[in-house]
């Protein structure tokens, strides 16, 4: 477990501290698109944070290549040389497209590519534990196809979530938890030596979240672009398609009478099949009603939209921080659900844990104008928005006075989308005017407000 731990922060440390100079190289290499009628944020903020996660994926999987005990990993199979090839491609092709818009079959295809790099190197599925049958050997083009598909829709799902301040992060970081957690039980628990490159893959996915989450929370200075929402979902992917094909039931330390009866009664412990469609459970859901709802308007699965469940939360009343907060919530509670379920299966006190939870989620959603209010001792050291109505009655009384407000005062209170115009659309905002993120890091630059519109979910 130190090892991991140290792979993890390592990861988290390369990514966190090049993200800094990625954020200034990406303002003068011009990828920082104007905004566009369906953003949320109201200011240009640069992109290709993905370069940083990059890096910092290189940079977990040299160090763990070097220690100890994870150096077996990289002796005994070829997945991780699989997955760096892989994440190479992809993450090429999302900088590319971060700074001169793909179109979204190429990008497409590209996936495609990525995913058959991985299988040539052996990073594909090679048999599904079925319940009551056994293990079930698919042949290589069956495997080969059911690989492509998982890693296609597992980075789709993570880029079309990324729309809020730190939401794909967060979402892939809590997902990665509770995968490590469940993988490095199987490895350590029962013996079985093919769950530790998912082992390794979850922990270097939690490092490039954790790294890169300081500098994306809410307002946030750079984003993930496609070369990051892609990477990350490769990898995540990578980690589901290594311990569902690749592992397999006879390898586990437990006798019970064969693989059918073995695979049977271990199915609340060993849930290759469940654990990795849970913790991409709510990316997926958003990304089957995105193809459905754009299809029955007639318009391509790819056109981008204002229809995803983020964007929902902020209609109904929700701020970007809380919307941020409550997709956390149920992505943990998914993620964490089932892997408490595949410990102990026969306790109800998890089943009833999960539906209370579930009841706190949904009143969550249904009271989106709640605000808390922290006690009086407290209003020293909260938000403003957290202390009491009369602190902030009494804030605007020279307002209502007729008295002249300072613009400071009139930027703090500011919404925090971009103002409407007449017809109800989003006015745009110039890329480098004064205030705009990263914009005044290096100056003016004419240039940026130039160029077309962006094709990521951005």
């Amino acid at each position: 477990m130190r090892e991991y731990l140290l792979t993890l922060c390592i990861t988290a440390a390369v990514t966190y501290l090049l993200t800094g100079p990625v954020r200034k190289f990406a303002i003068v290499a011009g990828a920082m698109p104007e905004i566009r009628a369906r953003d949320v944020h109201r200011e240009p903020t640069p992109r290709l944070g993905g370069i940083a996660m990059f890096f910092g994926l290189c940079a977990g999987l040299l160090v763990a290549s070097h220690l100890t005990n994870l150096n077996e990993v990289f002796e005994r199979s070829n997945e991780p040389r699989a997955l760096l090839s892989g994440a190479a491609l992809i993450w090429l092709l999302g900088v590319l497209d971060d700074k001169f818009e793909i179109d979204a079959l190429i990008k497409l295809g590209a996936q495609m590519i990525a995913a058959g790099v991985m299988i040539l190197q052996g990073l594909t599925i090679l048999w599904l534990p079925i319940p009551g049958v056994g293990m079930v050997s698919v042949t290589p083009w069956q495997g080969n196809l059911i690989t492509v598909a998982l890693v296609v829709i597992t980075i789709n799902a993570v880029n079309f979530v990324d729309g809020l301040d730190g939401l794909a992060a967060g979402m892939v970081g809590i997902a990665a938890t509770a995968f490590f957690l469940y993988s490095y039980r199987i490895w350590y628990g029962y013996g079985a030596e093919a769950a530790a490159p998912a082992t390794l893959f979850s922990a270097v996915l939690i490092g490039m979240c954790i790294g890169f989450l300081p500098h994306n929370m809410h307002p946030a200075r750079i984003f993930m672009g496609d070369s990051g929402s892609m990477l990350i979902g490769l990898v995540l992917a990578a980690s589901a398609v290594s311990v569902t094909g690749q592992l397999d039931v006879e390898a586990l330390n437990v006798d019970l009478g064969g693989t059918r009866e073995a695979t049977h009664a271990m199915l609340p412990v060993f849930i290759p099949l469940i654990m990795p469609l849970t913790i991409i459970a709510v990316p997926v859901a958003d990304l089957v009603l995105a193809i459905v709802r754009r299809t029955w308007r007639g318009q391509s699965p790819f056109a981008a939209d204002r229809g995803h469940l983020h964007h929902r939360l902020l209609e109904i009343g929700h701020s970007h921080s809380r919307a941020v907060l409550i997709m956390y919530f149920w992505s943990a509670l998914i993620a964490f659900g089932a892997l408490a379920y595949s410990v102990n299966s026969a306790s109800m006190w998890i089943v009833l844990g999960v539906v209370i939870l579930s009841a706190l989620g949904l009143l969550l959603l249904l009271l989106p104008r709640f605000t808390p209010r922290a006690p009086r001792w407290a209003e020293a050291v909260v938000p403003p928005r957290y202390r009491r109505r009369r602190a902030r009655v009494a804030a605007r009384a020279p307002e209502a006075s007729g008295d002249p407000v300072p613009a400071s005062s009139r930027a703090a209170g500011a919404p925090d989308g971009p103002e409407e115009a007449a017809d109800g659309h989003r006015a745009p905002v110039t890329a480098g005017v004064s205030g705009v993120n990263g914009a005044t890091a290096l100056g003016h630059h004419a240039r940026l407000g130039d160029r077309g519109k962006a094709g990521s979910s951005r």
